[in-house]
């Protein structure tokens, strides 16, 4: 972290004075790290119109935490990942055993996710009210050592769209095409959908539940847009979620709100911008 927190007081900013204000060197770190996460993830999430799933997880997420904090883990976080791997998996299972349609799957698991949070964070009487952060999240609190586990997700997920890219596209695009050519579906979506699962869960304290849907869906609408190929949406989707994390964290420092609904408010006024160039050009 020495090395990032040298970097970082080249910056023409009063917090990037040396020897200050850390958390919002942390804060800056780990927008970098989650930014590209998002911007590749959404892409897919987007192709694949599953833009309600990110959602579905968020509250499994919640039940996680609740569930942690209950039985008295010292990181409940760590409880909420485990469910929602466990989440996404039985979701894709039960997802290729239905005939129902993608979004009624998504809407079962969710209410029941939700429900399930709220019977256990109440159970006994206990107050909601403490796991209200959850909602809005607070980048601030970001500590390094969480920024190394997102940096380690990050390098995996750049694993998975270096190897399996064109395989994800077709499967979203095409799926019986996809299954013709030998591309086990199930396998595909499982590992997708881990992926999603362990991004949303690890971001979610510090984005906040309630727009953590949207991180997840505005980079990849937005690119696609003005995107004429893959590269120019992958690339296109990680540049916006990369400038709209940086632009939206200084306007939630100098304004005083929330980083999480910066963030988004950022990533819609992209997408108003792509759809008014589309529009020219079509």
């Amino acid at each position: 972290m020495d090395l990032w927190y040298w970097l970082v007081d080249l910056l023409p900013f009063e917090w990037a004075e040396s020897g200050s204000m850390y958390f919002m060197k942390n804060a800056l770190l780990a927008v970098l790290v989650i930014s590209p996460l998002f911007g590749l993830l959404s892409t897919m999430v987007v192709e694949k119109k599953m833009s309600f799933f990110s959602d579905a997880l968020g509250h499994s997420a919640f039940t996680g935490i609740a569930a942690g904090t209950l039985a008295g883990f010292a990181d409940p976080n760590w409880c909420a990942a485990a469910l929602a791997v466990c989440f996404a998996l039985l979701f894709t299972w039960v997802r290729y055993r239905t005939n129902l349609a993608g979004d009624t799957v998504i809407g079962v698991f969710s209410s029941t996710a939700v429900a399930l949070g709220i019977f256990l964070s109440t159970l006994g009487g206990q107050s909601f009210t403490k796991f209200n952060s959850l909602l809005v999240g607070d980048i601030l609190s970001v500590t390094p050592s969480k920024i190394a586990v997102l940096g380690g997700i990050l390098l995996l997920v750049v694993a998975l769209w270096v190897t399996s890219l064109n395989q994800l596209t077709l499967s979203a695009i095409h799926p019986a095409l996809a299954r013709s050519r030998g591309i086990r579906l199930w396998q595909q979506d499982a590992l997708f959908n881990c992926a999603v699962a362990l991004v949303v869960t690890l971001s979610m304290t510090w984005v906040g539940l309630l727009v953590i849907n949207s991180m997840l869906i505005l980079p990849g609408a937005a690119a696609r847009n003005v995107s004429r190929n893959l590269r120019q949406y992958t690339l296109c989707s990680l540049a916006l979620a990369l400038l709209s994390g940086v632009a939206g964290l200084m306007v939630s420092y100098y304004i005083g709100s929330s980083a999480g609904a910066s963030i988004t408010l950022v990533l819609a006024g992209c997408f108003a911008v792509t759809f008014c160039f589309r529009k020219r050009t079509a």
